[in-house]
């Protein structure tokens, strides 16, 4: 099995920081000196992981994203700050009362890199192309779940057809996972495509070579005029290429931008934000929408099938050290399980409020006693949990150790394990967990659905037919803002107030930039979006 195929299998279930939303800049931009943007240059930037695999349909980790996102349009784009579903491909789009149906009207004159036309049959082909990979299409399989097939129209319209009410699929028609490739692409099998063998997109970029676990260089589509309607400029990309640069050694990677080898780099750490804030550097910083890093818990196992005992874990836990301590003030306390930046966010702040004496009265009147240790006892039983992780993140094993100790404080055990991703996705399958660390992204409140829905991820392995269920697919169900939004706010209450989850910190984006590079930009997924990055 080659190192792309070993690492796709090992991230497909977990998306753990992968899937990557408006940014802001710590240091500023240093674009008002440099003139207006200019075009031609090759944009060096450092990544921290070598891609899993580059077909946009197949990605499922922030550096195949990053790469995947610059090769294909999607039929839609979404606004970063408003969340906003705008024109890109389709000019616009109908959709039927229930969200079953999806019609969308093509803009003309689009093309794929092989010179054919962007339209309803080649459309209708690509998603069946998706479907077709099963699982293989790690975050595409999820939106299309119950997709039953396109028809085409008219020359320029496709109708897109669900079993189930699907509002999440207009935000998934805006994402990288659904970007539409050629028919003639899928010659070509999927290991091939991962390679980048018949990349047949219609985005600002093609594919022009790949070094394993060193580079990947893409070169700009010359002729394109079809750009996404968020986007700054209309016509070409600014840049000619752009070399990702694969260094996973954090202090390699900030060494490496700070001596000039590379002109921006991703997945800065806090322990080296500072040196990037002045000096001619500025950093683009965005927190990732949807299911914030949490503790999951599995409420069938242990001391955590006492809904007190999860309460009070989620009182226990002081998110504000957590960000002051460990992180930087780049990182935002979670605020409820889903991101601030997350469209339909509900601002829980008062019932994640740190609250050590509600803690303990809760585990009092539950009849849990200090032993000699400190940590609590009740009919011989300690008050421990263990939680699962693997170390995706760098900061995961200090932010989990912080917080134990800030369990032991309330007499309750946490216990660490760490393990790969891999293992740690048999796990996750296997039910086998008390608590769960990680954090999906999605700029869609339907994310929730499936981590904690009984008909999807059900990871805190509730019963079928409970509220929960009921509020995520009511909010599933439309795509009128006005009305999936209570839904969607309950899903968000019900998950806290249960406490199936603790959340604790939104993860966040942070790419520094040396004084040549600018507008290095997230779209509304924390993905880069690198159609208006210029080099001065």
């Amino acid at each position: 099995m080659s190192p792309l195929s070993r690492a796709r299998n090992a991230a497909a279930l977990l998306a753990l920081p992968v899937l990557l939303t408006a940014c802001s800049a710590a240091g500023g931009d240093p674009v008002a000196d440099a003139g207006p943007p200019k075009p031609g240059g090759t944009l060096r930037l450092g990544i921290s992981s070598a891609p899993d695999c580059l077909d946009p349909q197949q990605v499922g980790t922030n550096a195949s994203i990053n790469v995947a996102r610059q090769l294909v349009d999607s039929l839609t784009d979404q606004d970063p700050k408003t969340g906003e579903i705008k024109p890109w491909l389709a000019e616009k789009w109908d959709t039927n009362a229930d969200s079953t149906a999806f019609t969308f009207h093509l803009r003309s004159g689009a093309t794929f890199s092989d010179g054919s036309p962007v339209d309803a049959a080649a459309v209708k082909a690509s998603f069946d192309g998706v479907k077709a990979l099963g699982t293989k299409a790690q975050l595409g399989y999820g939106y299309l779940a119950a997709y039953q097939g396109s028809a085409v129209v008219g020359p320029q319209t496709v109708r897109l057809e669900f079993s189930a009410p699907s509002a999440q699929f207009l935000q998934a028609s805006s994402t990288v996972s659904l970007g539409v490739l050629a028919p003639a692409a899928y010659r070509n099998t999927p290991e091939q495509r991962c390679q980048g063998t018949g990349l047949l997109g219609s985005g600002p970029f093609v594919f022009e070579s790949l070094k394993q676990n060193q580079e990947i260089v893409l070169a700009k589509r010359t002729g394109y005029g079809w750009g996404s309607s968020l986007f700054k400029h209309r016509g070409e990309a600014y840049l000619d290429k752009i070399d990702y640069k694969i260094v996973p050694e954090p202090g390699v990677r900030t060494g490496s931008l700070a001596s000039g080898q590379l002109d921006a780099a991703t997945d800065i750490q806090p322990v080296d934000e500072p040196q990037f804030t002045g000096n001619g550097f500025s950093e683009n910083i965005r927190p990732n929408p949807g299911v914030v890093f949490n503790l999951h818990a599995n409420t069938t196992r242990g001391v955590l099938t006492d809904e007190t005992v999860r309460q009070a874990v989620l009182k226990g836990v002081d998110r504000a050290e957590v960000v002051n301590t460990v992180l930087t003030p780049s990182y935002k306390a979670a605020t409820s399980i889903l991101g601030s930046a997350t469209p339909l966010h509900s601002d829980l702040s008062r019932q994640l409020a740190y609250d050590q004496k509600g803690a303990a009265a809760l585990l009092d009147g539950e009849g849990w006693v200090p032993g000699p240790d400190g940590i609590r006892v009740k009919n011989g039983q300690k008050l421990s949990a263990a939680v699962v992780f693997s170390p995706v993140f760098n900061q995961n094993r200090s932010v989990l150790e912080l917080i134990q100790q800030q369990l032991r404080k309330i007499g309750f055990d946490l216990r660490i394990e760490q393990h790969t991703t891999a293992e740690t996705t048999q796990i996750q399958l296997s039910g086998n967990y008390e608590f769960l660390w990680y954090n999906v992204t999605r700029a869609d409140p339907d994310i929730l659905r499936g981590q904690f829905s009984t008909k999807a991820g059900n990871r805190s392995r509730l019963a079928p037919g409970n509220p929960l269920d009921v509020a995520l697919d009511t909010q599933s169900s439309t795509v009128d803002v006005a009305k999936r939004k209570p839904s969607a706010g309950e899903a968000q209450r019900l998950i806290v107030d249960h406490a199936y989850a603790i959340p604790v910190f939104e993860l966040t984006q942070v790419v520094a930039l040396s004084a040549k590079a600018h507008a290095v930009d997230f779209e509304a997924s924390s993905r880069l979006q690198l159609f208006d990055a210029w080099l001065s």
